[in-house]
């Protein structure tokens, strides 16, 4: 095993996609959270506009693999 590989760190893929989603929609969803399922996947967090919301939800139907079960990111 090589040093690089022991310095980066791991990310998982469900953080590495709430990552990617975050840093797409910037400061527009607060407490980003993917909850992964067997069978797809929950989109939780707040947004300030449904339209934040809306665009989370085409961000990870886009990277994402699995369908979008639910889409539970309040608008507050």
């Amino acid at each position: 095993m090589n040093a690089s590989a022991i310095a980066e760190p791991i990310i998982a893929p469900v953080d590495h996609l709430e990552l990617i989603i975050q840093r797409r929609l910037g400061s527009r969803v607060r407490g980003l959270r993917i909850i992964v399922r067997h069978d797809g996947v929950i989109l939780q967090g707040r947004a300030t506009t449904y339209h934040a919301k809306q665009l989370a939800q085409h961000a990870a139907m886009e990277l994402g693999e699995l369908p979008i079960l639910a889409n539970e990111i309040e608008v507050c």
